[in-house]
């Protein structure tokens, strides 16, 4: 059976996912005005994560309370706005097919869930005392916040400029 999904075409093979009804239909329909809201939310998010690590290094540097006041504005506001990104990248995924049926796209989205954990637990454990909490636990999970959203913002912009997944494709 598995060679018949692979029964050659002339000289290439056939590609089961790339032949399902609305794999070419990609295109963003969670926006405003052609302009798609994940894509413009995520940059919060991805911006905030990396101010609480700056803003628990400064702390740790010059031991100012501003900073670790900031490090938990910061964390809570990622945590937030990451849920509204969140959920606009989880309306695009479940809504488009194109975006559905594609395996990375729900890579993407495994880690994004994995980001938005590890966002929380960083405010909620601020939450207790923002002073105490930054070292050392939370100059760590910060860093490693870091390093997540790195790799979910390197997985999103491969699925956006390589695939063209949930873009806009103008008029």
């Amino acid at each position: 059976m598995a060679r018949q999904m692979e029964q050659k075409q002339g000289d290439e093979l056939v590609d089961p996912i790339a032949q399902a009804p609305g794999f070419d239909d990609t295109e963003s329909i969670i926006g405003f005005w052609g302009h798609p809201l994940h894509a413009m939310s995520v940059a919060f998010p991805v911006a905030l994560t990396f101010c609480c690590f700056g803003a628990d290094l400064l702390y740790w540097w010059s031991g100012e309370v501003f900073w670790a006041r900031a490090a938990v504005w910061a964390a809570g506001t990622a945590f937030l706005f990451g849920l509204a990104a969140g959920a606009t990248g989880t309306m695009e995924l479940l809504m488009v097919p194109g975006i559905r049926i594609r395996s990375a796209a729900w890579t993407h989205f495994v880690i994004a869930v994995l980001l938005l954990s590890l966002l929380g637990a960083n405010w909620g454990y601020r939450l207790q005392g923002y002073e105490a909490a930054i070292l050392p636990y939370g100059i760590l999970l910060s860093g490693f916040n870091v390093l997540v959203v790195m790799v979910t913002g390197w997985h999103g912009g491969k699925l956006v400029f390589d695939y063209r997944l949930g873009t806009s494709k103008g008029s």
